[in-house]
């Protein structure tokens, strides 16, 4: 089966700087294949790269085999940034709405999209709230929905749960395990090792490069102390 993510040498020079350095990863549907690395170490370019923010400087990035960047492909794909995106004066619903009519979404497919969504990050009791009330959490929160609005086969995430609460962390791991068994291919970013232990896939990017992947638990038993932390550490060292 063809991965539905590929990056294939990739080489990203900005202002001078080398940010990715031939970087190779593949991620197939049915899977959750995580980024793990300090900040700096180029997983955020990496993403955006993929999703046809960044232009590669060489090598090349395809996603649902199209060859990145291709706007045709965004509404399969969904995003959700560092940054959170959102329109402060509107009120979550409101938010949530732009969104779906963006994604050509209508009539009770959209209406029972917000529901979801919404349900997914335990926002439903806040949706009629301006967003400019929003914690930093609640807004994480609200971003999380809308990059899973329209089903997307493609779901990328960059940080998604700093600054939500244990509980809710954990919701929202099952629900991406539930998306996984569906076929969707997701690609998450942390710097959390007990979110990196429930990936299948790991890339451990330092530097701008990507010093070891495998299952967590293959790269754990690099270690003796067979710690996912302690085979980052070691594989920098290995990489220094």
């Amino acid at each position: 089966m063809q991965p539905l993510i590929e990056v294939e040498q990739l080489e990203v020079i900005l202002h001078k700087k080398s940010i990715l350095k031939h970087v190779d990863m593949a991620v197939s549907s049915g899977q959750i294949y995580g980024l793990i690395g300090p900040s700096g170490a180029g997983k955020t370019t990496l993403v955006k790269a993929i999703v046809g923010m960044e232009k590669a400087t060489s090598g090349r990035v395809t996603v649902l085999g199209t060859l990145m960047p291709s706007l045709k492909i965004v509404p399969r794909i969904g995003y959700m940034a560092q940054s959170d995106a959102l329109y402060t004066e509107l009120t979550a619903k409101e938010n949530l709405d732009f969104f779906a009519s963006l994604y050509h979404l209508k009539g009770a497919e959209k209406k029972t999209r917000i529901v979801y969504a919404a349900e997914l990050v335990n926002l439903t009791a806040d949706l009629n709230k301006k967003v400019a009330a929003f914690s930093g959490g609640m807004k994480r929160r609200l971003s999380l929905a809308i990059s899973v609005l329209q089903n997307p086969d493609v779901l990328i995430l960059d940080e998604p749960t700093v600054g939500i609460d244990p509980e809710l962390r954990k919701s929202i791991w099952e629900e991406l395990a539930e998306l996984k068994k569906q076929g969707k291919c997701i690609l998450v970013t942390t710097h959390v090792m007990d979110e990196a232990e429930k990936c299948d896939q790991l890339a451990m990017v330092r530097n701008g490069r990507i010093i070891a992947q495998g299952t967590p638990a293959e790269l754990a038993a690099h270690t003796e102390t067979n710690r996912l932390e302690d085979a980052f550490l070691a594989f920098g060292r290995t990489e220094s």
